[in-house]
């Protein structure tokens, strides 16, 4: 019985139902909470053909970085926070759920390489180079395919510059602040010199005065 092919196709199947819970659920932290499993199950898939350098890199990038970032994108739409917070508990059971999926594929992986004699099959491109899974994607990522890869630079960043512009827009009731406006202030505009005409105690308030010394 080939265990790798298996947990292969279990992993794979895991992927494609969160993916499609992450489009189909209404509430956006179940959505989240949903990508999450799905980058994890894809990592283990890599895990198993061999391309364990990238299947770490989806983990500590994807699962680890960008997932909190689309967090905090979450946090930042027009969303009741406060019914949020009050109902945290409802998103226990599907966090459960996640973290016990991602603890049993960690289990199987781990199962399956104890049972297979041979460790998991090295990838079919590195091996044919004759070098490191690392050293063999990076050569094709900066050289043959350095064109790809500047293209999905610009489209993050752009992608990055629209999230910005969203949580920009205005909103009344709020206090902003515009840096055009800061910049141009002049020193004329900060401080402003009043002449006024020294004032002296009324003759009644000055003889008060002396009497309680």
């Amino acid at each position: 019985m080939d265990w790798i092919k298996i947990a292969f196709y279990a992993f794979a199947a895991v992927a494609v139902a969160s993916a499609g819970a992450v489009i189909s659920v209404r509430n956006p932290v179940n959505a989240v909470l949903c990508l999450i499993l799905t980058f994890f199950s894809v990592a283990c898939t890599w895990l198993l053909v061999g391309a364990e350098f990238l299947g770490v890199a989806l983990v500590l990038v994807y699962v680890g970085a960008v997932m909190v970032l689309f967090l905090f994108v979450v946090m930042m739409l027009d969303i009741d926070v406060a019914a949020l917070r009050e109902g945290w508990v409802k998103f226990l059971p599907v966090g459960v759920v996640v973290a016990v999926a991602m603890l049993v594929q960690i289990l199987v992986l781990i199962g399956v390489k104890g049972r297979t004699a041979a460790p998991f099959p090295d990838n079919a491109a590195a091996a044919a180079a004759d070098v490191s899974n690392t050293k063999w994607l990076a050569e094709h990522l900066f050289t043959g395919f350095i064109l790809p890869f500047e293209f999905a630079a610009v489209i993050l960043t752009v992608a990055v510059i629209a999230a910005v512009m969203l949580t920009l827009r205005k909103r009344t009731g709020i206090k902003t602040q515009n840096a055009a406006e800061q910049s141009r202030v002049k020193a004329a505009d900060r401080l402003r010199m009043v002449s006024m005409p020294a004032e002296k105690p009324a003759p009644a308030a000055q003889a008060e005065g002396e009497g309680q010394a």
